[in-house]
């Protein structure tokens, strides 16, 4: 199957998801984690309207950011070292991996030099994974309120990247507590904070995480493929989405 083949079939299940939990499916954005695939399997999917992509590493946005039309919408998704936020900071139309205030200092600080605001998810790691990054859950409330006090940040919403598991209902509970705790948030009334987005769900149960009010999901595998070319040609083997 041809990658847009492969997003025709993910689109349908996204609608399906929808139905069943009574939403619309405007409600829910379907980002294509094009980490590691070249730009020419980017560049097939422009011509049936996928605007919204995914990345994981600085580098590989930048350089497709480059040479790929400016109306895309490009996602950081990884984790975000502060030295590198001046890269991307003008080129993600939102960046999803926030966990710390010393990283949303350093994109406030690069914010402001650009003169725009940052859009930007805090990334919460639900099920306490210690080889995940994110903020625990018992800490989230208190760093959203500091990080909105930042200037040239808006704190959309959450994300988390739920455990590997085989059974997609095994992550039902991690997506229903970070729904559940962008509500508590909500709730505080904080300045500069609107708790619109849940980015969460990815290839294995992005359809569970629509259900529990998935606002973005990430699908990479389910997409592109299980394997891909890097951009720069090597071959690469580490896909996760």
């Amino acid at each position: 199957m041809s990658v847009c083949d492969n997003y025709r079939t993910v689109e349908e299940k996204v609608e399906a998801a929808c139905r069943r939990a009574g939403r619309n499916r405007d409600e829910v954005t379907l980002i294509a984690v094009s980490k590691t695939k070249p730009v020419s399997m980017i560049e097939e999917l422009l011509p049936i309207g996928v605007r919204d992509f995914g990345e994981n590493k600085v580098q590989e946005l930048t350089a497709k950011e480059e040479v790929l039309p400016k109306d895309i919408r490009w996602h950081m998704i990884g984790h975000l070292q502060r030295n590198k936020v001046k890269y991307v900071i003008d080129k993600a139309c939102m960046i999803h991996s926030v966990d710390s205030l010393r990283l949303a200092s350093e994109i406030s600080k690069e914010a402001v030099k650009h003169g725009i605001t940052a859009d930007i998810l805090i990334e919460v790691n639900v099920a306490g994974e210690e080889s995940k990054f994110g903020v625990s859950v018992e800490e989230t409330p208190s760093l959203v309120q500091e990080v909105a006090k930042l200037p040239g940040i808006k704190v959309k919403g959450l994300m988390t990247i739920a455990p590997y598991v085989d059974d997609p209902e095994e992550n039902r509970g991690v997506f229903r507590n970070l729904r559940k705790l962008s509500v508590d948030i909500g709730e505080k009334n904080f300045d500069n904070v609107t708790m619109n987005v849940l980015s969460m769900g990815m290839t294995g149960d992005y359809e569970v995480a629509i259900e529990e009010g998935a606002t973005h999901v990430r699908v990479g595998t389910g997409i592109f493929g299980e394997r891909g070319t890097g951009i720069f040609g090597e071959r690469n083997y580490n896909i996760e989405e």
